[in-house]
């Protein structure tokens, strides 16, 4: 017997996620008194929400889903064959790093490696990043938010905690975990908790849940 779900997929729940961490990390921000320049902060706010999908997060290796050490994307990017792909596998254990040092911090207590660990990883990337895109046209829009994430990497990492104790997403009703389970079976119960932190999940036409 299929399932009242079948037929259905979600539809632009994406920038209901976006939405509800827009106000957010406004909120952070402003309770923070942190400067930071409108490009920094969209920056800040595509990660968050890119990052909700856990695929984006995570990678897919034949053990399964895992996130590679900061130091393993570390010494990815010094075998980088070239400088553009060098420069991405460095955006990418920035990112990394300031999303986990920001919304898990309460884990990495609990491993070897600390917060302190996360930050100085992190901005370090980022600062390199701004330095080499300055040279590069291509790259020099983005040289200043990478520069000012270097420079505020600890500030940022506040605002991403304050973000995740409002939002509950470092704790066992994680919206991450919820918006997940609820993309995968439209269970009723992560759907009413999704509204509750501001969330519509939607259902539309489609080709059934995702896998």
């Amino acid at each position: 017997m299929s399932s009242p779900h079948d037929s259905r997929r979600p539809l632009i729940s994406h920038m209901d996620v976006r939405e509800y961490f827009h106000d957010e990390l406004r909120h952070a921000i402003d309770n923070q008194h942190l400067k930071a320049s409108a490009d920094t902060t969209c920056y800040v706010l595509n990660l968050l929400t890119s990052f909700t999908h856990s695929d984006r997060l995570y990678e897919h290796t034949e053990e399964g889903r895992t996130l590679k050490p900061l130091a393993e994307m570390y010494g990815d990017a010094l075998a980088a064959p070239n400088a553009e792909q060098r420069n991405l596998m460095l955006r990418r254990l920035a990112d990394v790093a300031l999303f986990i040092s920001g919304v898990f911090s309460d884990s990495l207590q609990r491993k070897t490696v600390d917060v302190n660990y996360y930050v100085a990883m992190g901005g370090s990337a980022y600062g390199y990043l701004a330095d080499n895109l300055s040279r590069w046209a291509g790259g020099r829009a983005l040289s200043p938010v990478f520069g000012e994430l270097s420079g505020k990497f600890q500030r940022f990492v506040d605002v991403l905690n304050e973000v995740s104790e409002r939002a509950h997403l470092n704790s066992d009703s994680d919206i991450l975990r919820t918006y997940e389970l609820w993309l995968k079976t439209g269970s009723a119960r992560a759907q009413r908790r999704l509204v509750d932190l501001g969330l519509q999940p939607i259902w539309a036409p489609g080709d059934g849940l995702p896998q």
